[in-house]
């Protein structure tokens, strides 16, 4: 989803944030590990759309993601946009945003679209079926981008301290108590796929359950 940013995060890159490679190495192991078809660019590149929310081509997605979201503003029309997308069968996945600064930011802009009183933003528990489309997903898992990895080897992966150490899978719903929306807040589940290939360490760390939970995220948005 490109978006405008309208505040700054340390290490962020608004919504370039892991943008085109997360996206495509987590089509092109959804391609593998299901028998999901996926478009492609050429035979190695999976094909994943760059879409503004006041482009009608919008809803022609069915899954929709978005990354530190902890900048996003959205303009009035962006946001009516952005609640009919989710009212016509649309899922939003936002991820890669940390501590409580950001937070406030995502959730004041979202409400512009789904106001809190009407859809309620609360952790999902394990025992729901998101986690248990394909993979047994038992924890969220904790990724921190690749630059913050390597200067604490591993050790260390809540980028904003004590502030970050919990990491959150969120989620709002329709009135039929389907997800539409999901939230990964305190982690960077992207950068599991973006940098997979970048260290064999990095990846044993942190690979496997990033898309075993991006799997399962993309299953649940296209089957539900």
């Amino acid at each position: 989803m490109l978006y405008t940013s309208t505040r700054r995060e340390p290490s962020g890159a608004g919504w370039r944030t892991d943008y085109p490679w997360g996206e495509r190495h987590l089509l092109m192991r959804l391609s593998e590990l299901t028998k999901t078809r996926i478009s492609r660019l050429s035979p190695d590149v999976p094909h994943s759309w760059l879409v503004r929310l006041t482009d009608d081509a919008l809803f022609g997605c069915s899954f929709l993601m978005a990354s530190d979201v902890g900048t996003i503003g959205l303009s009035d029309e962006e946001a009516s946009r952005l609640r009919l997308y989710l009212e016509k069968g649309g899922f939003l996945w936002v991820d890669d945003f940390w501590g409580d600064a950001a937070w406030e930011q995502w959730t004041r802009e979202f409400a512009k679209a789904m106001p809190s009183d009407e859809f309620a933003i609360k952790d999902v528990a394990l025992s729901d079926p998101i986690f248990h489309s394909m993979f047994e997903v038992k924890r969220v898992p904790q990724v921190t981008n690749i630059r913050f990895w390597r200067g604490s080897r591993g050790k260390n992966t809540s980028e904003r301290g004590a502030e970050s150490a919990v990491p959150h899978f969120r989620a709002i719903r329709d009135k039929h108590g389907r997800i539409v929306a999901v939230m990964t807040h305190n982690t960077d589940v992207s950068d599991s796929w973006e940098r997979e290939g970048d260290d064999p360490e990095f990846f044993h760390q942190f690979s496997p359950d990033g898309y075993a939970l991006g799997i399962n995220v993309l299953l649940y948005a296209l089957t539900h």
